[in-house]
């Protein structure tokens, strides 16, 4: 599986299709992060990483809603197609990512390593990352068939697999139940309890055994040489102080952005006390100038809106209604919404939820 020859023009690329496990995450969501955001150290010279991975998304979805086809926008002879999926997949009350593990799932997947051999890159097959679940100090397995799906379908197509699967869930035993909670999500200070997504130092150790794996499966890997007991090694951070009390000028904090959940236009966001901690609760002010929208999505929390000034249109599970000055707009979790600025002045409204609350 020898990653093939690359292209004159411009550096080698690793891209990583993947879930939330994977993906990159703002500061204002740190200490969370995701593998792919710390793979880049354990390249080698003359590679660097192109993480496409999108939170919520399975194999299925992240095609359907167009990622791949940013991939292969810029796919080329030379680079590496990484591809984890498997979280989502598994989520049979929701049509859109659910896949039969035995047909559809591998079907799926075939079209990434279809996409890379296809531009003369080389695919890698991924096994899903393990959840932290222990039982009486057992570790189970939350992944049943998805993972083999993957194993027998790099076998059948002689594609490069890393069994990421089994070396975390290895990992985790070796630490235990107490010693991996700060891996993960489990932040006391903020309020978090996630077994699914990792700290900076949880990242940082699976993207070890990415490269451990990579290199395992393939001698010629454009990795570092790493096995997997040097993750094992990777330390955890002491746990942050609760943050004093503070005044922020919003001025300070302005941040120009992009409509949220791939929505249109610029927005001004107001990330307030972005950098507290021991404070789940998120309070945010966000301007949507005009054209702008915060687009169409199911929400994985709770979530408040109140608006300050301007108008705009809801779209909130399928009714549509305008909202103005003095309207808060309460939308749980699971709720599909949209929210459209309207008009010639800016909608901008707060908005507030719990992060602990947050659906893995």
């Amino acid at each position: 599986c020898a990653v093939a020859t690359a292209h004159a023009a411009g550096p080698r690329r690793v891209f990583i299709a993947g879930d939330s496990t994977a993906s990159a995450y703002p500061a204002e969501r740190a200490p969370r992060e995701g593998w792919g955001m710390r793979l880049q150290p354990w390249l080698a010279d003359g590679w660097e990483v192109r993480n496409h991975a999108q939170s919520g998304r399975s194999a299925r979805s992240f095609i359907e809603q167009g990622w791949l086809a940013a991939i292969a926008r810029d796919l080329r002879a030379g680079d590496v197609l990484l591809v984890q999926f498997g979280h989502n997949d598994a989520k049979v009350e929701d049509p859109a990512r659910y896949s039969d593990p035995g047909t559809a799932y591998p079907a799926w997947l075939m079209r990434y390593v279809d996409l890379a051999l296809e531009r003369g890159a080389t695919p890698v097959l991924v096994t899903p990352v393990a959840r932290r679940k222990f039982d009486g100090g057992q570790l189970l397995d939350t992944h049943g068939p998805f993972p083999q799906a993957v194993r027998d379908l790099a076998a059948r197509q002689g594609v490069a697999l890393v069994d990421l699967n089994t070396l975390s869930m290895d990992w985790l035993r070796g630490l235990g139940d107490a010693a991996s909670r700060p891996y993960f999500m489990h932040v006391p200070a903020q309020g978090q309890r996630d077994d699914t997504h990792f700290s900076a130092a949880g990242a940082q150790a699976i993207a070890c055994l990415v490269a451990a794996g990579w290199r395992s499966a393939d001698a010629g890997a454009p990795v570092r040489p790493v096995r997997p007991g040097d993750c094992a090694a990777i330390p955890v951070s002491a746990t942050p102080a609760v943050s004093p009390s503070a005044v922020v000028d919003e001025r300070t904090i302005a941040t120009v952005q992009p409509g949220p959940h791939e929505g249109e236009g610029t927005t001004t966001a107001y990330p307030f006390f972005a950098d507290a901690t021991g404070l789940p609760l998120v309070f945010r002010k966000r301007a949507l100038h005009p054209g702008a929208t915060i687009g169409d999505h199911v929400n994985d929390k709770d979530e408040i809106y109140y608006v300050l000034s301007g108008r705009g249109e809801l779209m909130l599970n399928g009714a549509v209604r305008e909202v103005g000055p003095g309207d808060a707009i309460l939308t749980r979790n699971g709720d599909r919404h949209g929210l459209r600025q309207l008009g010639e002045q800016d909608l901008v409204i707060f908005i507030v939820f719990d992060e602990a609350s947050r659906t893995p």
